[in-house]
């Protein structure tokens, strides 16, 4: 069985949970902060979404240097925005992990910061790691988000205490 194939169900199961918690954020909400050194709901909203994007640099590009600064991505004000931005981010993410072979997968890709070397790791376990164990953890922090909001929480691994 090619790497990819073990990939992509995990995948598509991990955003399809993100999914489920972006379409039930409150935009009124957005705002909210549950410390002083936690992201606003709506950073880690849009990051939730976009964790994806890093699927598809991860199969075509052999190193990601987070010194270059990108464009800022415009605010996404609700949460069909959050849920748009994700479906079109995973959908390439999926593409670009279906089109790599197993020998490419096994090539090491590397996160810089400038000079410093943050990792390096073969393809397979930065999608693992970096894209879905990464996911999963800001997606569990934005589920405390919801918690906190009264915001009704989905099931992930199975139903949660909020749809009993």
């Amino acid at each position: 069985m090619a790497i990819r194939d073990t990939l992509l169900p995990e995948f598509d199961h991990e955003f399809a949970g993100a999914r489920k918690c972006l379409e039930r954020l409150p935009a009124d909400k957005f705002d909210f902060t549950p410390h002083a050194k936690s992201w606003p709901l709506r950073r880690l909203a849009a990051h939730v979404a976009t964790i994806a994007e890093w699927a598809t640099i991860t199969c075509e590009q052999d190193v990601l240097d987070m010194s270059v600064k990108r464009a800022p991505a415009a605010p996404m004000n609700s949460a069909a925005e959050l849920v748009a931005r994700l479906d079109e981010l995973a959908a390439q993410g999926r593409a670009a992990i279906a089109a790599t072979d197993d020998a490419k997968m096994m090539e090491p890709w590397t996160l810089r910061a400038g000079d410093h070397v943050v990792f390096t790791m073969p393809r397979a376990a930065v999608l693992r790691s970096f894209v879905l164990s990464h996911l999963i953890h800001h997606r569990a922090q934005l589920t405390i988000y919801m918690r906190m909001l009264d915001v009704p929480v989905p099931g992930l691994y199975g139903p949660s205490a909020d749809e009993q």
